[in-house]
């Protein structure tokens, strides 16, 4: 009942807002920077960049006591609340570790489409230059902004099929730095990925770093074959491209982030301990040691770090 009256409040300000010629998406920071391309800047920084976990409710604390008990970091209060457009409702809260944040979302109702399968949620400094900035870089936008009981959210849709939510709060957040940045991996097609690519390149301001034709197959379950690796850095994080034909072995592709920590084995050992299942063990790749874990409800990662940090 309580959310039904905050979702209803924050339409009738919309309404209200629409009737005076407002903008219900108002920036924080009362102005967005243009970038030299003519792209306004809409990035905040990469704490502010989520991984969304979708879990059965009962499996969502024994996940946030693994997630939690492997990186470190607290939760925010759980709360009961509709973040969709339409009627539904979940448990959401935000886990903070060192190496990344998680939306964890534990749905007691029917998950409304598309909801579920956006893979991150990136904080915009304004709703609306993003949506616009958004639609003129090459994204589509599967939902349109709407009210939630902290703010405004929307999701789009990359060139190739990646979803992404966007969200602005109506309080501005403050988190701490992360002391690793985590890498949002996702896997493109040959045939789409250069339009993907131009178009978070468009929107993100980013910058390709790296750019690998024959990145070592096993990287994607493949020993022996190779595949082309994109690696892109911009205000929103850290974003690994995996170019492929689709023929990937259980768990590649069904992983979401890759958390770099300062010892592999040893996160993986206490990772266990707190029922994590190492799906694929510890194997050395392009300067750093790589492992892909399951943690409890079904939730899959890449954890990493350098060489030398074994």
């Amino acid at each position: 009942m309580i959310q039904r009256r905050l979702t209803a409040l924050a339409a009738g300000t919309v309404l209200a807002m629409a009737a005076m010629g407002a903008s219900p998406t108002m920036s924080q920071a009362g102005s967005v920077a243009a970038v030299p391309g003519g792209t306004p800047e809409v990035a905040v920084a990469p704490q502010y960049d989520t991984t969304h976990v979708y879990l059965a409710p009962a499996d969502v604390d024994r996940f946030v006591a693994a997630f939690l008990g492997t990186f470190g970091g607290q939760s925010t209060k759980q709360v009961i609340v509709t973040v969709t457009p339409t009627p539904s409702t979940t448990s959401s809260q935000l886990l903070q570790t060192p190496v990344g944040t998680v939306s964890l979302f534990g749905f007691t109702t029917p998950i409304p489409y598309p909801f579920g399968a956006e893979r991150t949620g990136f904080l915009v400094t304004d709703m609306n230059a993003a949506i616009k900035a958004a639609r003129e870089t090459g994204a589509d936008v599967l939902v349109e902004p709407f009210p939630d009981p902290i703010g405004w959210d929307a999701i789009i849709q990359w060139p190739g099929g990646i979803n992404t939510q966007l969200y602005w709060h109506t309080k501005t957040p403050s988190y701490a730095p992360l002391q690793t940045i985590p890498e949002n991996r996702v896997y493109v097609s040959a045939t789409r990925v250069d339009a993907f690519v131009h178009s978070f390149l468009a929107f993100s301001e980013g910058k390709i770093v790296s750019d690998d034709p024959h990145a070592p197959g096993i990287e994607i379950g493949r020993p022996g074959d190779f595949y082309r690796r994109v690696g892109i850095e911009s205000a929103f994080g850290k974003l690994s491209v995996f170019v492929t034909d689709g023929h990937l072995p259980f768990p590649y592709g069904r992983e979401l982030t890759g958390y770099e920590v300062q010892d592999v084995r040893g996160t993986l050992a206490k990772a266990e301990s707190l029922g994590v299942t190492v799906l694929v063990p510890p194997f050395a790749s392009d300067g750093r040691i790589s492992a892909m874990v399951q943690f409890p409800g079904g939730y899959i990662a890449e954890i990493h770090s350098a060489h030398g940090k074994e």
